[in-house]
């Protein structure tokens, strides 16, 4: 395998969307069992405007308030959000408020409090 200067890297950062770049940073934190520190100061190298939203708040955890009267509904949600069974899912749904995904970036964070809302969940982002 050919091995890439720095400048290619950069050239391969400055090509990626944010969200890209965050799953980048999160396979490379748990790749190399590091923070994300190094790998978002090389990205910001390719631009300036990347780093300062890179900076803001880029991780979410969308949690269910409550099930409100559509209970079945909110569980067909949690469902398609997320990996989890029926048993799972309901026993989320029945333990609200609960973590329906967590560290969830912000584009698939208001997209899931968009799913469960039009289920009838009232739920909130953090």
């Amino acid at each position: 395998m050919a091995k890439l200067s720095t400048e290619e890297l950069l050239e391969q950062f400055a090509g990626l969307t944010l969200v890209e770049l965050n799953d980048f940073v999160k396979a490379f934190e748990e790749k190399f069992e590091v923070t994300a520190a190094a790998p978002v100061a090389v990205a910001g190298a390719g631009g300036a405007g990347a780093a300062e939203e890179v900076e803001e708040k880029d991780s979410f955890d969308v949690i269910l308030e409550a099930a409100g009267d559509k209970k079945i509904q909110v569980i067909k949600a949690v469902r398609e959000l997320t990996s989890l069974g029926l048993g799972e899912a309901k026993a989320v749904v029945d333990g609200a408020p609960k973590a329906v995904l967590e560290g969830a970036n912000k584009e698939a964070a208001e997209k899931a409090k968009a799913t469960l809302e039009e289920a009838g969940a009232t739920v909130t982002l953090k």
